[in-house]
């Protein structure tokens, strides 16, 4: 990077990092480094969440998703703003009305202690895990750009957030995201610019995404009846409504972000806020990898976009990486020339579009065999190899195309989103430890006691989540890969809730029995089936209610009720 990008991107860091710092100087007992005395408005609420959800990983691998596969993943949120409306009008006046710490609080009050420490547990392997992907993505940014090793990355990255979350708590925490969302959005909004100005003078907009369409990249809506398929409207629907329900209402990483708001109200409107925004937010950044993928039409294609894992392939298998390049560079001239040949003949007779067309699929397929041909090399040389590369599409474009200044502020973008989400993730993790579990053992621990746990808590936190991100890069797409690692255990925490909320017959013993039964079914069907992940959360809700509904008739208990107190 220039001196000119240093300095932008320090100076962007630093003054986000110091307001959150100058906005939480006054907080010193555990209500406050929890729930940030509960003083925030609507808007900061609202930034919150969704800084929270938009991690690195949906401005590093989300363009990758669009750019290798389409808009497509954009159907995955189709539920959110249906679960939004139901988790303001169910969850909120309740977790209100008894001023919880913790969602899984609840639960004691509803169940017994068994049940609030199997919900902490569910949330705390679950979102542990997650916190190290959250870590590992920007580490590849910094990587990219320093030449330094992503083991290397990932340690001075986490350190940083794992000091910057401990200072600061809740309060820091919310406030600093309202900052970063800003930085986020100016930053991909200015991507998604260039990228549409820098397409070549005879091609218009509407040429580029008529082009990525006859590749199949913009079948936004796939009506298809397929269990299989991960991404579907109706796995959107019904999937991506229980994945949302289950995240946004009973994950603590968002339930403590609009706990922080001064009243019900200011809550509801911010979880409302985040459900109008989310599915244009994401479509806008998936349209940024459909015009990354027409940019690598016209202007030259890598043809593996992690460096490091061509350059260590290529000086094992000097000769068979360059009779593979050699090929690569034959079949993107092909496509290059089929595009142009395509976006000429669109708008004649259909016949000639149509052979266009199909020459135009021909010289992609040419490129993706190419592809999987290095993919196999890879492996030979290194089996622990990553085999996709999407995660690094976008990072590539930022330091190779990008003036300068620019790059300092798309990877302030990039470390702006990481240091908001996993800051989060470490908040809330401490927070379970402590409130859930901690507490329940040394019930005599004072205010100070607590306040200090909470803080050790985030800190052995932030260590699992280094160890963890040392084996993110063998995951194919950050992006999928902590949305299925969640859908594994939301199902089960949202069946759970929703026994609590609508099924008063069901006491504490048959609830857990069928928590059992639903986490060893859905991880089975991970194991052992080609189901669609969004699936596992409906089928681990229903599986919870159905078993939990069934004992119910056979344990006899007398099941709480406090919902009206």
């Amino acid at each position: 990077m220039s001196s000119i990008d240093w300095v932008v991107l320090v100076t962007t860091i630093g003054l986000i990092v110091s307001y959150g710092a100058w906005k939480s100087r006054n907080v010193s007992d555990v209500d406050g480094y929890i729930r940030g005395g509960r003083t925030l408005g609507w808007a900061t609420v609202g930034l919150s969440v969704m800084a929270t959800q938009a991690s690195a990983i949906t401005f590093l691998s989300t363009p990758g998703q669009g750019f290798e596969e389409g808009m497509g993943f954009v159907q995955f949120y189709f539920g959110l703003p249906i679960a939004m409306v139901v988790i303001a009008v169910v969850f909120l006046p309740i977790y209100y009305r008894l001023k919880v710490y913790t969602a899984y609080e609840y639960l004691e009050t509803r169940f017994d202690g068994r049940m609030r420490t199997v919900g902490a547990l569910l949330f705390l392997v679950q979102r542990g895990l997650a916190a190290g992907i959250t870590l590992y993505a920007p580490a590849i940014v910094l990587s990219s750009v320093l030449g330094w090793s992503l083991t290397t990355m990932v340690w001075i990255v986490g350190i940083v957030v794992i000091v910057y979350t401990v200072i600061g708590g809740t309060a820091a925490v919310s406030q600093t995201q309202k900052q970063q969302m800003v930085v986020i959005t100016a930053g991909m909004v200015i991507a998604g610019v260039l990228l549409a100005r820098g397409l070549p003078e005879q091609l218009s907009t509407s040429d580029a995404l008529h082009t990525a369409g006859a590749l199949g990249r913009m079948e936004i809506i796939n009506t298809d009846v397929d269990m299989n398929n991960r991404y579907t409207l109706w796995s959107g629907l019904f999937g991506g409504f229980f994945l949302a329900m289950a995240y946004f209402g009973t994950d603590q990483s968002q339930v403590q972000r609009y706990l922080s708001a001064n009243t019900l109200t200011q809550s509801r409107l911010g979880l409302l806020f985040n459900g109008v925004l989310k599915i244009p937010m994401q479509f806008g950044i998936l349209l940024i990898g459909i015009l990354l993928f027409v940019h690598h039409i016209y202007a030259p294609q890598p043809m593996w976009f992690n460096e490091p894992a061509l350059a260590s392939a290529t000086a094992a298998e000097p000769e068979r990486v360059g009779a593979l390049q050699a090929e690569w560079d034959e079949a993107w001239l092909q496509r290059r020339d089929a595009a142009e040949a395509f976006t000429l003949a669109r708008g004649s007779d259909a016949e000639a579009e149509a052979a266009a067309r199909e020459a135009l699929v021909g010289a992609q397929a040419s490129l993706k065999e190419t592809r999987s041909e290095f993919a196999e090399l890879l492996a030979d040389v290194d089996p622990d190899a990553a085999l996709q590369d999407a995660d690094h599409v976008f990072i590539t474009y930022v330091v190779t195309s990008l003036p300068a200044g620019l790059i300092g502020l798309l990877i302030a973008v990039i470390l702006s989103a990481a240091m908001s989400s996993t800051a989060s993730e470490l908040n809330a993790l401490g927070t379970t430890t402590t409130m859930d579990l901690f507490r329940r053992v040394r019930p005599e621990a004072d205010d100070r006691k607590l306040f200090r746990a909470t803080k050790g808590f985030t800190v052995m936190w932030g260590g699992v989540a280094l160890f963890f991100a040392t084996f993110a890069s063998l995951l194919d797409n950050l992006i999928e890969a902590v949305n299925i690692l969640g859908s594994i255990f939301y199902g089960t925490m949202l069946g759970i809730f929703v026994v609590a909320f609508f099924a008063k017959r069901v006491g504490g013993r048959a609830v857990f029995w069928g928590a059992c039964v639903a986490q060893v079914l859905v991880i089975f069907l991970f194991f052992g089936s080609d189901l669609g992940f969004l699936w596992y959360n409906v089928i681990g809700t229903f599986t919870v209610l159905t078993v939990g509904l069934l004992l119910s008739f056979v344990i006899d208990e007398e099941p709480k009720d406090t919902q009206r107190s």
